[in-house]
């Protein structure tokens, strides 16, 4: 049941790519991006606001730019999309290139002039395996691939986040975090540490904590700068016995019973 339904996801994730033909070639760019952000219904309406504006605040940013520009070929290419328990696939913008102020002044305003919508649940396993579903055949040869996924608790609902992870990683996709603890719970725990353990993975992955609304915008500049830049910030220190429980979200759902093959 839990193979079938990773497959499910990775079949899910087809849905809404760009095609090419297989032999055309892709244009060449520094970094295949793709920007997961959370929608579920624990991010209440301001929440989501400031998430957003956060997004179109650094994607319009100098340092942002100016790390764009830095690369051997001084362009991106990047996608967006929204999810909680499930893809709102119309959320999703096609891939785009980033080489100018222009470019990213239009990429930003697409963002901005979204519909919010709410979704239920918060399948981090659905989101990751979306995302790895876009960048085959999307018309870009990227030197590195990303999947840049914010959220604000632990995956509870769909397949198990950390072999969607596994799937994703082993098709060397790297995923990198945004751990939105402004309201944090203490019944999963700390959520950089869950991200950090459960979520990111690939050379490099990182997770970037936003603690105050005020702070959405920085973190989210800072994050973007690092990815395109492929630099990491300095790792936070946690205990060496501390461990997060990657299926914490999915135990604290009313009843819950565990997937017949994690007890084999």
């Amino acid at each position: 049941m839990l193979l079938a339904a990773i497959a499910t996801l990775l079949s899910l994730a087809a849905v809404g790519e760009t095609k090419i033909a297989a032999n055309e070639p892709g244009v060449a760019v520094d970094l295949e991006l793709v920007l997961a952000v959370d929608v579920s219904g624990s991010m209440d309406l301001e929440e989501a606001q400031v998430q957003r504006a956060g997004y179109v605040e650094a994607l319009m940013h100098p340092d942002f730019l100016a790390a764009i520009r830095e690369g051997y070929h001084g362009r991106i290419a990047i996608s967006y999309y929204e999810w909680g328990g499930t893809i709102a696939t119309n959320s999703q913008l096609p891939w785009s290139v980033i080489e100018t102020d222009d470019d990213a002044v239009g990429f930003a305003q697409l963002i901005q002039k979204r519909p919010f919508t709410s979704l239920r649940g918060t399948s981090l396993s659905t989101a990751i395996a979306y995302g790895s579903g876009l960048f085959d055949d999307n018309g870009y040869a990227g030197t590195r691939r990303v999947i840049d996924i914010s959220g604000d608790g632990p995956n509870n609902y769909g397949a198990p986040v950390t072999p969607a992870r596994d799937a994703a990683t082993a098709l060397g996709i790297v995923i990198n975090g945004l751990a939105i603890m402004i309201r944090p719970s203490a019944s999963h725990g700390p959520l950089d540490q869950y991200y950090g353990d459960c979520v990111i993975g690939g050379p490099g992955a990182f997770v970037i904590s936003v603690q105050k609304p005020e702070d959405f915008a920085t973190a989210i500049r800072r994050k973007l700068v690092l990815e395109v830049s492929g630099n990491q910030p300095p790792a936070r220190l946690l205990p060496a016995a501390s461990h997060a429980d990657c299926m914490i979200g999915e135990k604290l759902r009313p009843g819950w019973e565990p997937y017949p093959e994690l007890n084999r």
